[in-house]
């Protein structure tokens, strides 16, 4: 299912997670000695929503997505993932369990830590911890600001804020090749593949995208703009 990278210590990586930079020398050790690292190929599970979470992830490379499992086959894309973010999930302080089911884009590497390491620095650790609250804070925010435009917004809203997103915050480019599928698209704003395809069909018609397969370019990102704040 996958094959470990060649370690590195935690103290040398340029890729860790800043809540790490609150960690003193010993403790960074204390991670770097029991963390292990790695390799996932594209569509291989990382995490499954559901099983018992003993280790949390610190994403060093790839794109991961993180989706919640819901009915009749049809799930909630919540985020992309990329270098840098921490993945644990509100089980770590409540049942240790995973809520959401976590899945590489592309070829994804990662630093696995196990959950007692993480509760030692959280005694040890005043800055460490409020590192790790404020992280957890943020994703409940970005999730609650998810959760209204995905709820009070039209189709062409969802489609555009979707867009946005992968535009600003995934490839920090306006022309860019979807590492996800159209049916990773409808997940993540909530509605039938079928719609999804319907709307960027719209957007290329009115100019507003260029799409060729899933390369992609925002053509007038006023305009999607606009779309995005009028829902």
């Amino acid at each position: 299912m996958f094959e470990n990278e060649a370690e590195c210590s935690c103290q040398d990586c340029l890729k860790r997670n800043p809540i790490f930079n609150t960690l003193n020398f010993s403790q960074i050790e204390q991670v770097s000695l029991t963390k292990f690292t790695t390799k996932y190929k594209p569509g291989q599970t990382i995490f499954k929503q559901g099983t018992i979470l003993t280790h949390i992830l610190s994403l060093t490379g790839g794109l991961a997505k993180i989706s919640i499992e819901g009915y009749n086959d049809r799930n909630l894309l919540l985020k992309i993932a990329k270098a840098g973010e921490f993945i644990g999930g509100p089980g770590l302080f409540t049942d240790k369990k995973m809520h959401y089911t976590v899945t590489a884009l592309t070829e994804c590497y990662g630093c696995f830590i196990d959950v007692q390491t993480i509760y030692d620095l959280i005694g040890e650790n005043k800055d460490f911890t409020i590192s790790l609250f404020s992280h957890v804070n943020r994703s409940a925010i970005y999730n609650f600001n998810r959760f209204i435009a995905l709820t009070q917004k039209q189709m062409q809203g969802r489609i555009a804020d979707a867009l946005i997103y992968l535009s600003k915050e995934i490839y920090q480019t306006t022309k860019f090749t979807m590492d996800i599928s159209r049916q990773d698209l409808a997940d993540l704003t909530a509605m039938s593949k079928e719609s999804a395809i319907r709307i960027l069909k719209e957007f290329k018609d009115g100019q507003i995208i260029s799409l060729h397969g899933n390369d992609i370019e925002i053509l007038k990102p006023d305009k999607l703009n606009m779309i995005s704040m009028t829902g």
